[in-house]
């Protein structure tokens, strides 16, 4: 079986990345303007939970009058290139040793240089074959595309009823692999956990967290 997983909100929490982002926008706005990098984090962070992430560098700017485009410009590039500080989530940690007998892939849509430091900063790409981020590909290949999952098909020789995939967003990670006969398990963590899905978008398997995994797994080998 090969087995692919999903990273934001499937091996880690994204709020994660999303606060680490933050609190260096926060530094930058106090090495630029000696703005209060503590009031400035908890601002932005209160932007976020009420406004969502859209206008949350422009508000915050807005507050000490100093909106710009330039400089929301330069708050996003911070926030981007910035050296996240993350940890996997505690099932996550546990079940990537325990299976590296498996050939294992991540497939993750997002921006090329953010996804990096994200696996950079998790410590994982050792556990896997290859790690493909979709937009290196062009944005048309993001999930739900199946472009990346035919990659790993063919480095593999495999049909796609021997692979696995594990993702979080039911609005796009399992609809297409699901009709190609593709195994789907949702973990109901991050964001999208209480999101219900569309007919025929949900995975095959739900499973609350990656620490019942193994027994699907275990499930889908006796099947055989």
């Amino acid at each position: 079986m090969v087995i692919i997983f999903d990273l934001d909100d499937t091996l880690y929490d994204e709020r994660m990345y999303v606060k680490s982002g933050l609190q260096a926008v926060a530094a930058f706005g106090y090495e630029r303007f000696g703005w209060d990098q503590d009031e400035s984090f908890l601002l932005m962070i209160d932007l976020l939970e009420h406004n969502g992430r859209g206008a949350v560098f422009d508000q915050w700017l807005a507050t000490h009058r100093q909106y710009g485009r330039k400089l929301v410009k330069e708050c996003v590039r911070v926030y981007r290139h910035h050296t996240p500080s993350l940890q996997l989530c505690t099932e996550a940690k546990r079940l990537l040793p325990e299976i590296s007998d498996y050939p294992l892939y991540l497939v993750t849509d997002g921006h090329k240089i953010v996804q990096q430091k994200k696996i950079n900063a998790l410590g994982i790409e050792h556990y896997f074959k290859y790690v493909f981020i979709t937009h290196r590909y062009g944005i048309r290949h993001a999930k739900p595309s199946t472009y990346c999952f035919t990659r790993i098909l063919e480095r593999e020789g495999c049909d796609w009823h021997n692979m696995l995939y594990v993702g979080d967003n039911p609005a796009k990670d399992f609809v297409n692999l699901n009709s190609l006969g593709v195994h789907t398990v949702r973990v109901l963590t991050g964001v999208h956990r209480n999101v219900r899905a569309q007919d025929g978008y949900e995975a095959q398997y739900v499973i609350s967290d990656l620490g019942y995994f193994q027994k699907v797994l275990q499930e889908l080998i006796d099947e055989k």
